[in-house]
């Protein structure tokens, strides 16, 4: 890869991992569990990064086979493999030695390697005292419940709860301590070395590894400092979302506004139906659908509030990033919160939990707007959620303005909106359905 690329990577992955729900930090092998197993469609399988730093990591192994795709720093990588089986190193620590082998990688490389279960190794830098990191890397268990595994963590595999951690074995004490011992001369175990640029002993090979070295400290210095993120969205939905003649009986939307003239009013619905909703929660599922607003929103929708913010700001305007009709949901107050995390005007749920309501909104100098996000639980196989939202413009200019978005609010902002914040619920709603179908055996 290109001169410095390693650092920039792991430096990049580094960040995208600490931001990560299930970020784990332990054995000086950062890591995250990007994809679980699912046994009930017969998948053992589980996808995880992990990245390496400047120290590397300790001996270890596991009782399942392993593949990873890696990227090494702009250093260089030494892995470092024993064979040695667990009687093997029980009779005499030394078998351990007398099995150990070392593949050297090039900097800015990358390499995927494949190991057996029970097989020891060791990921560490190519050099004493490096700067650089060792690598990163996306490891696929091909079989979550491969080796022998204790009775527990089949148990905690079979949850979908395993972790890398958690499915590592440390190396005993006593080959620990042969290794750090004086005696020990690691010169004198065999080695493989890969080279791309150029052979290994060659002024090239110096000379391009010098440069790496230096390209890679300048790059992963600035990824580290300029920070990273990453975006996820949901979309692709065939669900049809209908605008209502008027908000249905009972929704607050009815209530809002009512002491002032009202310029514009919709309510939008969407119905899904064939899924499992037994025993579900309209509380629980409108908090997924309000997140869904957040976390999910239509690129169209931020495009258009990106432009709006710009022209609008002369004026001195309310801005936000996410649509109008849920943009409160960013306001950082705490005075009244739906689910203790989201901020609303006011909010109801009936006694069966089959309904659930939040009111939204906010006071700007052209209009005053409140939205209505709802929930019904129609039976076991069907929901209705709805998006309503009222607007009272308080001048000629806020009359003006809603003039001009009405059209796009109507065929594009709100249904959008709507169907996306949907979907990233629903999928919230399957993780949780499949999470509790796992019974450990």
């Amino acid at each position: 890869m290109g001169h410095g690329a390693g650092n920039h990577l792991y430096a990049s992955v580094a960040s995208r991992q600490r931001q990560h729900g299930a970020f784990v930090d332990e054995l000086d092998e950062p890591s995250v569990k990007l994809g679980g197993t699912n046994f009930p469609k017969d998948d053992a399988t589980s996808l995880y990064s992990f990245i390496v730093g400047p120290r590397g990591h300790p001996f270890h192994r596991h009782a399942g086979h392993r593949i990873f795709t890696a990227v090494s720093g702009s250093g260089g990588a030494q892995l470092r493999f024993s064979s040695a089986s667990a009687q093997q190193v029980m009779e005499d620590p030394r078998n351990f030695v007398r099995a150990l082998r070392f593949v050297n990688i090039p900097p800015d490389c990358m390499f995927t390697v494949r190991i057996g279960g029970e097989t020891w190794h060791q990921f560490s830098p190519l050099s004493r005292n490096s700067l650089h990191p060792v690598f990163f890397a996306l490891s696929c268990h091909t079989n979550e419940l491969g080796g022998d595994l204790s009775r527990s963590m089949k148990e905690k595999v079979l949850a979908d709860e395993a972790s890398i951690p958690a499915l590592t074995e440390l190396l005993p004490s006593e080959v620990t301590q042969l290794l750090e011992a004086k005696e020990f001369d690691a010169e004198t175990i065999p080695v493989t070395t890969l080279a791309l640029d150029a052979p290994t002993g060659t002024l090239h090979r110096l000379v391009c590894n010098a440069m790496r070295s230096s390209a890679g400290l300048l790059r992963g210095a600035w990824s580290s400092w300029k920070g990273t993120s990453g975006f996820l969205s949901y979309g692709g939905s065939s669900r049809t979302v209908k605008e209502l003649k008027a908000a249905p009986a009972g929704c607050l939307l009815n209530r809002q506004l009512s002491d002032v003239p009202v310029h514009h009013e919709d309510t939008f619905s969407l119905r899904v139906t064939g899924a499992n909703f037994k025993d579900a929660s309209a509380r629980q599922l409108l908090a997924s659908v309000l997140e869904g607003f957040l976390r999910n929103p239509p690129g169209g929708v931020s495009t258009l509030m990106a432009l709006r913010n710009v022209l609008v700001k002369p004026f001195g305007l309310r801005t936000s990033s996410l649509g109008c009709p849920v943009s409160s949901l960013l306001s950082p107050a705490t005075d009244t919160l739906f689910a203790n995390c989201y901020a609303v005007l006011d909010q109801a749920v009936n006694a069966a939990d089959t309904r659930a309501q939040v009111i939204l909104g906010a006071s700007d100098k052209h209009l005053l707007f409140r939205s209505c996000a709802g929930v019904e639980i129609i039976d076991d196989h069907h929901i209705d959620i709805t998006l309503g939202t009222r607007v009272h413009c308080k001048n000629l200019f806020g009359r003006f303005y809603m003039k001009a978005i009405d059209y796009v609010h109507r065929r594009y902002v709100a249904p959008a909106m709507l169907r996306l914040a949907v979907e990233f619920a629903l999928g919230q709603v399957e993780d949780f359905q499949m999470k509790k179908s796992l019974v450990p055996a």
